[in-house]
C-alpha cells in the first residue's frame, strides 16, 4: 500500500507541476496588472496574437486599460500602451529589465546562432564607427554604386523609344535593395579573379540574386519559425536554407571579395579574438544579412508604393530630388555621367524625410521585449504603481500606442507625405493630451535596443527612391488598384509585408 501511495503522490506532483506550467494555478497579485489568460492552458492567446497582434492588443486595451498582462505560449507578457510610460521602460537598467534574453532566444531558433556576452558591445561599436558619421558617408556612397550597378545594368545606351518595363512592385524594391546592400556591406567580386571589371560585375549581379533567391524563400518562412509553428515539412526546408545560407554568406566566401565593409570585417574579427568559432562566425554573417537587409527593402517598396498613389507627394519629392541633384551641378540626360548622391545631399531633402517617416509611420510593426528579471516597481506616467512579476516579460507596441492613434496623428490610416513638417519646412512636434510625446514614432525601437544601422537603412530608402525618380518614369498597371493589405503575421519583425504585390512599369525619363 505505501508504493501505491508513493506513486500516486508522484503522479499527482507531476500533474500539479505541469498544471503550473501550463498556468492554470496564476492568480493577480495585490498591484498587479490585470491578468489575463485565455482559455487555452499554456498557449493562452498564443493564437490571437499570432493571427493580428494589432487587433489583438487593441482589444485588450479596450477591456483591461493601458497595462495588463497575458499569456502568450508559456510566457506571461505584460503590454504597456501608454506612450507616455515608455520612455521609463526603455530607459531601465539592464538589471531590472533585459532585451538580450529574448533576443538571445530568437537568434538561436532563427539563424542558429549562438550569442555570447560581448555580441551587443561588438555590434553597437562597429555600427557607431562604420554606419553614422563619417563612416555613414562612405557606406553611402558604396550603396548608391550598387544600386546603380543593380539598377541600370540592363538599360541599353540611345534607345529613343524608351519602352515601359513591367514587374511587381515588392519584388522590385526588396530585390534591388537587397542586392545593392549585401554587395555594399559584404564585398564585391575582385577584378583580377575574373580578368576584366565588367565579368566582376556580371558576377555580382548573379551572385547577388541567388543570394536574394534563397534568402526570399527563408523570410517567407521566418514569422512562424520564429514562433516555433512551424510544421514538420517547413521545418526541414527552414534548416535546409539556413545551412545554405550560411555557406553562402560564410567567413571564408566573404574574404575573397573586395571592397567589404568596415562594418562586416570589424564585427567578425572582433568575435574571432574573442574565441568565436568560424562556423558560429559563419551564422553570424548570416544574422548581420537578416539585420541590415530583412526590412529596408519592404520598406522601400511602401515609400514608393505611396508616392504613386499619391501624386502630390510624387510631384514634391521628385521636385526636391531634382533640385538637390541641380544645385549639386550634375543632371540626368542621355549620355550624361552616373549620378553621385552624396551623405550631404541626402541631409538637404526635408520632404523626402517627412515620407520616409509617415511610411514608416503606417508599416513598421516592432515589438520592444524586455525580460524582467526579479520582481521590481513600474510607475506609470499617471502616477500608478504597479508590481511587475520576475521572469514576465514587459513588451510595448508603439504601432497602436503611438503610430495609430487619432489624436497624436489625426486620419492615421491616411499617408501624409508632409505630416512630419511645420509649414516653414521645421520639424513637427507631436501631442497627446496636451503634452508633447518624445516619441512620436518608434520604428526602430528605443534604449538598448534600438536598431544600430537605422541611419543607414534611411539612406538606403532615401537613395533607392531618389534614383528610381531621377531615371524614371514609373507608374501602378492599375492606377485605381487598392494598396495591398498588409500580412498580419509579421507584426512584431520590423517593417510589414503586403499579403500580395502590385505591378507597376517604368522607364527611362530621357
Amino acid at each position: 500500500m505505501a508504493i501505491w501511495i508513493a506513486v500516486l503522490c508522484t503522479l499527482l506532483a507531476i500533474v500539479l507541476g505541469g498544471l503550473h506550467h501550463l498556468g492554470v494555478f496564476r492568480r493577480r497579485r495585490p498591484k498587479e496588472p490585470p491578468l489575463d489568460k485565455g482559455y487555452i492552458p499554456w498557449l493562452g492567446y498564443a493564437l490571437d496574437f499570432r493571427k493580428n497582434s494589432s487587433e489583438f492588443l487593441q482589444k485588450m486595451q479596450r477591456k483591461h486599460g493601458d497595462i495588463f498582462t497575458v499569456l502568450i505560449g508559456g510566457y506571461y507578457f505584460t503590454f504597456v500602451m501608454d506612450p507616455f510610460s515608455f520612455g521609463a521602460i526603455v530607459k531601465e537598467s539592464r538589471s531590472k529589465l533585459d532585451f538580450t534574453k529574448f533576443a538571445s532566444e530568437l537568434v538561436r531558433r532563427v539563424f542558429g546562432y549562438h550569442p555570447v556576452p560581448t555580441d551587443h558591445k561588438i555590434i553597437q561599436l562597429a555600427s557607431t564607427k562604420y554606419l553614422m558619421g563619417d563612416g555613414l558617408v562612405v557606406m553611402t556612397q558604396a550603396m548608391m554604386e550598387n544600386l546603380q550597378k543593380v539598377m541600370l545594368h540592363s538599360l541599353g545606351a540611345g534607345v529613343e523609344e524608351r519602352p515601359w518595363s513591367q514587374d511587381g512592385l515588392f519584388h522590385y524594391s526588396y530585390n534591388i535593395v537587397f542586392r545593392a546592400g549585401y554587395l555594399a556591406l559584404f564585398g564585391n567580386e575582385p577584378t583580377n579573379g575574373t580578368g576584366s571589371k565588367k565579368k566582376a560585375q556580371e558576377c555580382d549581379l548573379t551572385h547577388s540574386e541567388e543570394v536574394f533567391y534563397e534568402f526570399r524563400k527563408y523570410d517567407l518562412l521566418f514569422p512562424r519559425l520564429a514562433y516555433a509553428v512551424l510544421p514538420p515539412k517547413d521545418k526541414i526546408e527552414a534548416e535546409r536554407l539556413k545551412k545554405l545560407l550560411w555557406n553562402m554568406v560564410s567567413v571564408k566566401k566573404t574574404y575573397t571579395k573586395d571592397n567589404i565593409s568596415g562594418w562586416i570585417r570589424s564585427q567578425e574579427r572582433d568575435l574571432e579574438e574573442n574565441g568565436v568559432p568560424e562556423h558560429m562566425r559563419d551564422r553570424f554573417m548570416f544574422l548581420l544579412l537578416w539585420a541590415s537587409q530583412g526590412n529596408t527593402g519592404p520598406a522601400s517598396f511602401w515609400l514608393l508604393l505611396y508616392l504613386m498613389k499619391h501624386p502630390k507627394a510624387m510631384k514634391a519629392v521628385r521636385e526636391e530630388v531634382d533640385q538637390v541633384v541641380k544645385e549639386s551641378g550634375q543632371d540626368v540626360k542621355p549620355g550624361s555621367a552616373p549620378i553621385n548622391i552624396t551623405r550631404d545631399m541626402l541631409m538637404n531633402t526635408p520632404v523626402l524625410d517627412s515620407a520616409v517617416e509617415e511610411t514608416l509611420r503606417l508599416a513598421a510593426g516592432p515589438i520592444l521585449i524586455r525580460a524582467v528579471i526579479e520582481d521590481m516597481n513600474l510607475k506609470m506616467a499617471n502616477g500608478e504603481d504597479y508590481i511587475l512579476r520576475g521572469g514576465d516579460r514587459i513588451a510595448l507596441f508603439p504601432h497602436v500606442a503611438i503610430q495609430m492613434d487619432p489624436e497624436i496623428h489625426p486620419e492615421p490610416h491616411t499617408f501624409k507625405y508632409n505630416r512630419f513638417l511645420n509649414p516653414d519646412g521645421t520639424k513637427k512636434d507631436f501631442y497627446k493630451n496636451g503634452k508633447k510625446l518624445k516619441y512620436p514614432t518608434m520604428p526602430w525601437g528605443a534604449g538598448t535596443s534600438i536598431c544600430p544601422g537605422r541611419f543607414f537603412a534611411v539612406s538606403e530608402m532615401k537613395l533607392f527612391v531618389a534614383l528610381m525618380l531621377l531615371y524614371y518614369d514609373v507608374e501602378l498597371v492599375n492606377g485605381e488598384e487598392e494598396i495591398p493589405p498588409i500580412n498580419t503575421s509579421r507584426w512584431g519583425f520590423g517593417m510589414m509585408q503586403p499579403v500580395h504585390d502590385i505591378q507597376f512599369r517604368y522607364r527611362l525619363r530621357f
